[in-house]
C-alpha cells in the first residue's frame, strides 16, 4: 500500500483580512480552472455568532468507553428461569460483579495449572480443573468430603 499524503493544516488569517483577500482568490482559482471542469469548492468558515449558536443546539454526546458486561446474558438466563420476575439495576450491577469475580478467580487457577503442568495454553481440562478446585461442592457427582455415616438405626460403637 502507497503511504498517503500528508495534510497540512489551513493556515489562520487575521479576520479583518479575510473578505478581502477571499474576494481577490476566488476570480483567480476560477480563471485557473480548465475548460469543462468546475473549480473545487473552497472550505467555508462559519461566523463567531454562528458558531456559538450551533454549538447549543447541536451538541455532539460523547462516547464513554464500551465497557463489556454480561446485564444481557444475566437478564436472558433470569427469564428463562423465573419469566415473571425482573431485577433491579442495582441486584444487576451485583451480579455482574460477581460474575467479573468467578471468572477472573477460574482464570487464575486455570493459568496456574498450565503454568505448573508446563503448558504453554489453557485448554478445558484446565478450566474444569479449576472449576473443582475454586467451586467445591458445586458438582453433584462428587463425593461428599466428610466420610462415610454411620446409620440412624444401628446404635453407635462404645469403646468400654
Amino acid at each position: 500500500m502507497a503511504p498517503k499524503a500528508e495534510k497540512k493544516p489551513a493556515e489562520k488569517k487575521p479576520a479583518a483580512e479575510k473578505p478581502a483577500e477571499e474576494e481577490k482568490e476566488k476570480p483567480a482559482k476560477a480563471e485557473k480552472a480548465p475548460d469543462g471542469k468546475k473549480p473545487k469548492a473552497e472550505k467555508r468558515i462559519p461566523s463567531k455568532d454562528a458558531a456559538s449558536a450551533g454549538d447549543k443546539s447541536k451538541k455532539k454526546k460523547k462516547k464513554g468507553k464500551n465497557v463489556e458486561t454480561y446485564k444481557i446474558y444475566i437478564f436472558k438466563v433470569l427469564k428463562q428461569v423465573h419469566p415473571d420476575i425482573g431485577i433491579s439495576s442495582k441486584a444487576m450491577g451485583i451480579m455482574n460483579s460477581f460474575i467479573n469475580d468467578i471468572f477472573e478467580k477460574l482464570a487464575g487457577e486455570a493459568s496456574r495449572l498450565a503454568r505448573y503442568n508446563k503448558k504453554p495454553t489453557i485448554t478445558s481440562r484446565e478450566i474444569q480443573t479449576s472449576v473443582r478446585l475454586v467451586l467445591p461442592g458445586s458438582s453433584p457427582s462428587t463425593p461428599s468430603p466428610r466420610g462415610p455415616r454411620p446409620s440412624p438405626s444401628s446404635p453407635a460403637p462404645r469403646g468400654d
